[in-house]
């Protein structure tokens, strides 16, 4: 397997190289930026995930973020911010990051947030998957389509690009249509980490995203439902 390629886009020198330092003894392949501005020059499809600072100047990291959502939907972005809100955290997932770390981090515990959604990336690249089983192979619900063996979604026949959470949720819970999965069950098959009930907001915002791209009314969902107090289901 040839090596991952990670992107950093971050302003604080000292942090951008302790980084890069770190993810190259482990064996990436790391490729640098100061600002937003060279890292979407940096950007291309052989980026396997995107590190990302939000407070930048010039282009913001959230706007970085929307800027590489909107050229390159499925690459894995995780945020580093000195900003430790809910609020915070729940805007840069809201703006297509994967997950949150808050400034200040130990190693540990960035190298193990790399590996998550590096793995989760490799697992949905190929979309689809021998273990789900379904009529055809989709699961159509009016116009919405899943195609399991393509790993595609469309809506009134227009592809929706999900990323790889978005579309490790979808694909768990439409396997099993009618079927209450709870916030653990979601969180420990698609992020592949342990839960805590801290992840429930990030969770929430990842579901608030799929809804936007697939529902008709995404305050009023139809496909993806919410069962109070025990969790969601497919429809």
């Amino acid at each position: 397997m040839s090596k991952a390629r990670i992107l950093i886009i971050e302003d604080d020198e000292d942090i951008r190289e302790g980084v890069k330092v770190l993810l190259e003894s482990e064996d990436y392949d790391v490729l640098e930026a100061a600002d937003g501005r060279q890292g979407l020059t940096l950007l291309d499809d052989s980026c396997d995930l995107v590190i990302l600072d939000v407070m930048m100047p010039g282009i913001s990291g959230i706007d970085t973020c929307r800027e590489i959502r909107r050229r390159h939907s499925v690459v894995p972005i995780l945020f580093l911010s000195a900003k430790s809100q809910e609020a915070d955290k729940t805007l840069g997932l809201l703006s297509g990051g994967d997950d949150y770390l808050a400034k200040p981090f130990s190693y540990g515990e960035l190298t193990a947030r790399v590996k998550a959604l590096l793995r989760r990336y490799r697992q949905y690249q190929g979309r689809g998957g021998d273990d789900f089983t379904s009529e055809n192979n989709c699961v159509v619900r009016g116009d919405f389509k899943l195609d399991l063996t393509a790993g595609t979604v469309t809506v009134a026949g227009h592809r929706v690009d999900l990323t790889d959470t978005e579309y490790g949720i979808l694909r768990l819970l439409a396997e099993y249509p009618g079927t209450v999965h709870s916030a653990r069950q979601i969180y420990e098959r698609v992020w592949g980490e342990p839960y805590d009930h801290s992840v429930n907001g990030t969770l929430m915002v990842h579901i608030s995203r799929l809804r936007n791209k697939i529902e008709r009314d995404p305050k009023n969902p139809q496909l993806v439902r919410t069962v109070w107090g025990r969790g969601y289901r497919f429809e």
